[in-house]
């Protein structure tokens, strides 16, 4: 079962002025597409569905819906 990727607009901002941003997109489709709650992810203040996790060098919080099968990227942290 994959989970659709989608991105809040402040993460999609950072997005786009991310270097290789379009590998990093497949990058989370591989990881936290196909398994939100795997890939060394985290419970934010101990919510099951409010994760975070570290994917190509960046720091990615996250919700996960699995009524929508969705996970929204709230915040995205590049590494320098």
């Amino acid at each position: 079962m994959s989970f659709r990727i989608s991105f809040a607009p402040p993460a999609d901002d950072t997005l786009a002025k991310m270097r290789g941003g379009e590998a990093f997109r497949d990058e989370m489709v591989r990881t936290l597409g196909e398994e939100p709650y795997g890939h060394a992810s985290s419970a934010v203040k101990r919510e099951r569905d409010r994760r975070e996790a570290t994917v190509s060098g960046a720091i990615v919080l996250y919700y996960v819906s699995r009524s929508v099968l969705t996970v929204t990227v709230v915040r995205l942290v590049p590494l320098p």
